[in-house]
């Protein structure tokens, strides 16, 4: 990143959020929100293409995660309450509605605060993750996306997967999660590391899955996403079967599906030109 950025803490339902903040103070205000198990880094390969276009960049560490706060309560990462730091987010940039972007769970709480709160969004940018209700439909009647998610079971053990993640100081742990990109280098994965060692942060990670069995949020009257919707999809994700894409953006009065054929579900790691093309198109539109 060539782009110099300033760390800032921000006070929000009532924890503490580290955000990395860039770009010009006139510009069009973009919050962008990381998936697990990466922290505000994972978007190392956007920042500079997203300010040079004009945008002013919100990149939060979510809670649970590097230097954010890690309450120990699994209820701490119920959904509810992860769409709400956003808000509050929000509210401190002193705006309205915001664009937001999300990959993986950082996804899965931008698609929850769009259905919450749609007032709240201009556009909603989503990468590699499907909407929570066909996501919840997959696992019921797709034995295939049943079986890729197995690991989702596992993280609901207590503390087994947290002695697994730390063996070999999370070497075997960033082995398993990135393995099927080749977008992270040596050092990305050193730092990587560092956020993990972060105390309560493994816990904090974990718990935004164990949070969706056994703090599950409040009922939505619809899942429709009323919000204008870019859903991009690395095609060769391990981790979810490529029909969800589209079954999610059929859950979008105003949706736009755009599938990267050779991407993985790093896709912003591993496409980033071509992600970045569509983010900055998609965004001033």
């Amino acid at each position: 990143m060539n782009t110099s950025y300033r760390s800032t803490t921000i006070a929000t339902n009532g924890i503490h959020l580290h955000v990395v903040q860039t770009g010009r103070e006139d510009g069009i205000p973009v919050i962008l929100l990381h998936g697990f198990p990466e922290f505000w880094y994972g978007w190392r390969n956007q920042i500079d293409a997203l300010v040079e276009a004009g945008f002013r960049l919100y990149i939060p560490d979510q809670r649970g995660y590097n230097l954010s706060d890690k309450p120990p309560e699994i209820a701490a990462y119920n959904l509810d309450v992860l769409a709400a730091d956003i808000v509050g987010l929000i509210d401190h940039i002193g705006v309205e509605k915001i664009r937001l972007v999300g990959h993986d769970w950082g996804g899965g709480a931008a698609w929850w605060l769009a259905n919450k709160y749609p007032e709240r969004l201009e556009k909603l940018t989503v990468l590699n993750i499907p909407h929570h209700a066909a996501f919840s439909r997959a696992l019921r009647d797709n034995p295939v996306q049943k079986r890729k998610s197995w690991y989702m079971a596992f993280f609901q053990l207590p503390k087994i997967p947290e002695l697994l993640i730390r063996l070999g100081n999370g070497s075997l742990f960033a082995k398993w999660a990135f393995k099927d990109s080749p977008g992270f280098t040596a050092e990305d994965i050193q730092l990587y590391k560092q956020a993990w060692a972060q105390p309560g942060a493994i816990t904090g990670m974990l718990n935004w899955y164990r949070a969706v069995r056994k703090t599950r949020p409040a009922r939505l009257a619809s899942p429709r996403i009323q919000v204008p919707t870019l859903l991009i999809w690395g095609k060769r994700d391990a981790v979810f079967e490529p029909e969800i894409a589209q079954k999610s953006i059929e859950l979008c009065d105003d949706g736009c599906l755009a599938y990267i054929d050779h991407a993985t579900h790093w896709v912003h790691h591993d496409a980033a030109e071509e992600v970045n093309r569509l983010l900055i198109e998609w965004l001033k539109a």
